[in-house]
């Protein structure tokens, strides 16, 4: 099993999204306060795409 590669200000982003989310600050697109880990990880990685930086394709199972 490969590891995914994320570029390091990649990773800063979702660490940033996550750091909101522990703090209970983290709101969806509709204003809702996030309170699932998974859906606070796919904001981060899709805010990283927003800006164009590295980030691995989703893998198909």
């Amino acid at each position: 099993m490969s590891k995914t590669k994320y570029s390091e200000k990649a990773q800063d982003k979702v660490g940033k999204v996550m750091h909101e989310f522990k703090e209970g600050k983290l709101k969806s697109s509709s204003g809702e306060k996030v309170i699932d880990r998974k859906q606070a990880i796919a904001i981060g990685i899709s805010e990283a795409k927003e800006k164009g930086l590295k980030v691995p394709k989703k893998k198909k199972e």
